[in-house]
């Protein structure tokens, strides 16, 4: 390999499994005998592969697959499963490139990272600011989600209390710290797959019953009146359902072996969604082939829902509902937080205000509580409002993901062989290809508004970096091209 990029933090200054439970900074301030409390708080590496797993799935929301399977059904003519399989096959590419990533930069910041150290620094500084409009409205979004399902429970109650109540449990979660924040999505999560094993089990009785004259037959993946279009107007659609398959990057200084279980815990969050997504809207498709029957397409879940186990079984499925809306906001804010800790930090925002880790939680505590008001307008914009934004960014930085392994292949690869040709341009090739496809199909209020809050992004780099005159911050952490020379 011709050239790598120097890390200022050597792979030794990371504290083994099962070590002390010093940062790698307080660490080092030992072993040059002085006083551990003097040395800069760093995150700590406390996440196994379970945790990953379990908070990249609370990060996606299991039972969000209910959200859209009305309209991805609609649309797709009652091809809702064969939908997933091809937007499975276009997610896997880009899960890929970030496995490929990940191994070479294990610190925080995932695309923006990727792209700063492979590409260039102003063009990385971009795709963060692209990745956060993603993050950041996240949990808006999860908050809004989270008023309107209690709301429709509790009428009397305010639309603001639902909120701010969101808001405030997820914020404390994230401050107790990451081990805690995660531990409590495993639990989360497993209420989830509970209520949905339930649903799934009354669906499948019900066709055996044959109810609403339903048989299990291939038709949800193939039949004679498949229209590719269709098809792919609804994988564009269920894409977002694989949104934060990625989230697990962010946490890379926060894993106790990266390098190892970051991709091993993409590769499986991918693999049990899609099979969790397939199944659950296969059986709700031979029940309802033809969904315009229902009376609601949009809320045709919980129509179902109380078709197959009635009134006591809606209020249990509104309840897993809350548990995802729950899950989903203590992980998005803990990923928000973690992408402007890693900006500021290298000095892509302001550092004394967005660089800064609490030394005795490990947080960065100030980025928490920015997210977390970022939420709270939630109480002033709508669900519509909100969603149209939020994909932008999303597809940007899946993009350039892929981008940044071909960057790695001409910049650093040393050996050029017909393996390195297929995984570091071709498989990432395609993948640039696929999210191009997927961000040209959002609507015009996305484009317009993500347009604007690029340029924005645009500006603040002119002016910082005195019309790119100025050198940009080098990434800190531990960098390992060489593994592939």
């Amino acid at each position: 390999m011709s050239s790598s990029p120097s890390p200022t933090t050597s792979r030794a200054a990371r504290p083994e499994p099962g070590s002390s439970p010093e940062s790698p900074a307080q660490g080092a301030a030992l072993a040059q005998g002085q006083d551990p409390a003097a040395a800069p708080a760093t995150l700590r590496r406390t996440l196994k592969l379970r945790h990953l797993v379990f908070i990249g799935l609370a990060y996606m929301a299991p039972l969000a697959v209910f959200d859209m399977f009305g309209i991805v059904a609609a649309e797709t003519g009652g091809h809702v499963p064969l939908a997933y399989l091809v937007v499975i096959v276009a997610v896997l590419f880009t899960a890929f490139s970030y496995s490929r990533m990940v191994r070479l930069f294990p610190i925080a910041g995932s695309a923006y990272t990727y792209a700063k150290e492979a590409i260039n620094a102003h063009v990385g500084f971009l795709v963060g600011w692209a990745a956060t409009l993603d993050y950041l409205l996240l949990p808006m979004i999860n908050a809004i989600l989270s008023a309107i399902y209690m709301g429709a429970v509790f009428p009397d109650v305010p639309f603001w209390v639902w909120v701010v109540l969101t808001v405030a449990i997820c914020t404390v979660m994230n401050l107790v710290g990451v081990k805690l924040a995660a531990s409590m999505n495993m639990l989360l999560v497993g209420i989830q797959l509970v209520v949905a094993v339930v649903f799934v089990t009354l669906t499948i009785i019900n066709i055996s019953n044959g109810a609403n004259g339903a048989e299990f037959t291939i038709r949800p993946f193939i039949s004679s009146d498949v229209q590719l279009a269709a098809i792919s107007a609804g994988a564009a659609i269920l894409a977002l359902s694989f949104l934060g398959f990625d989230a697990v990057s962010t946490l890379a200084e926060e894993a106790e072996k990266p390098e190892r279980d970051i991709p091993r815990a993409i590769f499986i969050i991918i693999a049990v969604a899609g099979a969790f997504f397939i199944t659950v809207t296969y059986v709700m498709q031979v029940l309802f082939p033809d969904v315009t029957l229902l009376g609601d397409i949009v809320g045709a879940s919980p129509e179902i829902a109380k078709y197959i186990g009635g009134a006591a079984f809606q209020a249990i499925f509104v309840g897993g509902y809350m548990m995802a809306v729950l899950g989903c906001g203590i992980t998005q804010q803990m990923s928000a937080a973690r992408l402007l800790y890693a900006m500021g930090r290298d000095g892509a925002l302001p550092k004394r205000l967005f660089g800064r880790i609490n030394p005795s939680t490990g947080v960065p505590v100030v980025n928490v509580l920015i997210v977390a008001a970022i939420a709270l307008t939630a109480l002033f914009v709508d669900l519509d409002q909100a969603a149209s934004m939020i994909n932008f960014g999303a597809f940007i930085a899946f993009t350039f993901v892929n981008l940044s392994v071909i960057f790695v292949f001409f910049r650093f690869l040393k050996r050029r062989g017909p393996g390195a040709w297929l995984t570091f341009v071709l498989i990432p090739a395609v993948g640039v290809v696929i999210n191009v496809w997927l961000w040209l199909s959002l609507d015009a209020i996305s484009m317009i508004i993500g347009g604007i809050w690029l340029v924005l992004g645009a500006v603040y780099l002119v002016v910082k970096t005195r019309g790119f005159r100025a050198a940009a911050p080098d990434l800190t952490g531990p960098i390992n091209i060489g593994m592939y020379e």
